[in-house]
């Protein structure tokens, strides 16, 4: 690969914004997905190869992208909404997400989530129903994460073999 080729030089940051977003589903500070998704637009638009094949990774990706943004949300929700977590539980597990973020760097958001959800659902149900309410909304957590994974990853395979083949 010549660096100092525009078009390898471009495929290889791609790579490196998709690798990140891939990366970044997994890291909750990072825009996993739309950071995917720049990066196949990025080469969409500025990369070398066929712009046929360009144009169709660009739009599979773009509809990839929102798919996994609508389905991210509306699955999970109505997993929550189904095992009866109020929202105000999730919005305390966000606050106490983002305190902990700055406590303990990285694990406390997790940490801080959990035990803020915790906390409202055993004022709400008492100590023997809080914890399978709090595993069911980490539950719809994790699957909001996993349908993200999913998609980013479907982007990163779909602009690899547009990469091959444009």
């Amino acid at each position: 690969m010549d660096l100092s080729d525009t078009g390898s030089a471009i495929a290889l940051i791609s790579g490196l914004v998709i690798l990140t977003g891939v990366v970044g589903v997994l890291v909750p500070v990072l825009p996993g997905l739309l950071l995917t998704w720049s990066g196949v637009m990025l080469w969409a638009v500025l990369g070398d190869g066929g712009g046929g094949a360009r144009l169709v990774v660009a739009v599979l990706a773009t509809v990839l992208t929102g798919l996994g943004l609508v389905i991210k949300y509306l699955w999970p929700g109505k997993k929550l909404k189904d095992s009866g977590v109020p929202t105000s539980a999730l919005l305390a597990g966000g606050v106490l997400g983002i305190v902990g973020f700055f406590v303990v760097p990285f694990v406390g958001l997790i940490l801080g989530f959990v035990l803020g959800i915790w906390l409202v659902e055993l004022s709400r149900l008492g100590v023997e129903r809080a914890w399978p309410s709090t595993r069911s909304a980490l539950g719809a957590v994790g699957l909001a994460l996993l349908v993200e994974l999913a998609a980013a990853l479907a982007i990163a395979v779909i602009w690899l073999f547009g990469l091959a083949f444009a």
